[in-house]
């Protein structure tokens, strides 16, 4: 569910719990898709804290977790994990796993084709790679937020952008291209209620925007943003509402 793009982000396990936990509750509709059997050998490629890769064991399968992240996967292996430090864009495995899933993480790696051909060669003839991760259009509001209030700053904003949200169009012709048949694939906007404030969302996500600032004035940028997007994302009842879109997809690997 995560992965770390570089020294601006960096990834707390007790924040993550605290303010991004419906990352995982919300996985249900991609482990669905991944119709994972009792026995299989399956890679959860950002695999975060665990939370699904613990589901996906208790569902029979035998299952290795990697993150870019030490403490997520130390806080995975808390949860008697097999879990590994590992970059999604050199996966270290070939014809080893029946299915590769992903959640939550893809959108973090801005090389989509070296995560695609590292998970060609860790799936077996025939073996599956389904997931879902920010898709286009994905946080807009958020996004459009963060980087005019840097720019406000005199701070190149669009530059500090850590995520690649896809187009159907733009990763159908990478899977195709990475020698996948493609099964299914969509845009799906998914308005999600936050846990508590939007703050705490920035402080989890935003930190290659954050970083941009002086720790002095990180707290008033943070307010700023928080402010502009009042009117955008805090519904009548109160509770702010992220204005996310996911890429849910199912490939199978061709030989």
């Amino acid at each position: 569910m995560t992965e770390s793009t570089g020294p601006a982000q960096t990834w707390d396990p007790v924040r993550y719990a605290r303010n991004a936990r419906f990352v995982a509750d919300l996985g249900a509709p991609v482990v669905e898709l991944l119709a994972p059997q009792p026995g299989e050998r399956v890679l959860d490629v950002g695999c975060g804290d665990g939370a699904l890769t613990e589901k996906l064991v208790t569902m029979g399968c035998h299952v290795v977790g990697v993150d870019r992240s030490k403490a997520q996967v130390e806080a995975a292996r808390r949860r008697y994990l097999d879990a590994r430090v590992m970059d999604g864009e050199q996966l270290a495995f070939r014809d080893e796993f029946d299915a590769v899933f992903t959640n939550a993480a893809l959108h973090w790696m801005r090389d989509p084709d070296a995560v695609i051909l590292g998970v060609w060669r860790a799936l077996k003839s025939g073996g599956r790679f389904v997931g879902e991760f920010g898709g286009y259009g994905c946080v807009q509001k958020i996004r459009t937020a963060l980087v005019q209030a840097l720019r406000r700053r005199g701070i190149d904003g669009e530059s500090a952008a850590p995520w690649y949200f896809a187009t159907v169009e733009d990763y159908s012709a990478r899977l195709r291209k990475g020698r996948f048949t493609v099964n299914y694939i969509a845009l799906i906007p998914r308005p999600t209620p936050l846990p508590g404030d939007i703050t705490g969302w920035l402080e989890t996500f935003a930190e290659s925007f954050t970083s941009k600032v002086s720790a002095e004035q990180r707290g008033a940028y943070i307010a700023e943003v928080r402010e502009a997007l009042r009117p955008e994302l805090l519904d009548r009842q109160g509770i702010w509402v992220a204005d996310y879109t996911r890429l849910r997809f199912s490939a199978t690997k061709v030989p």
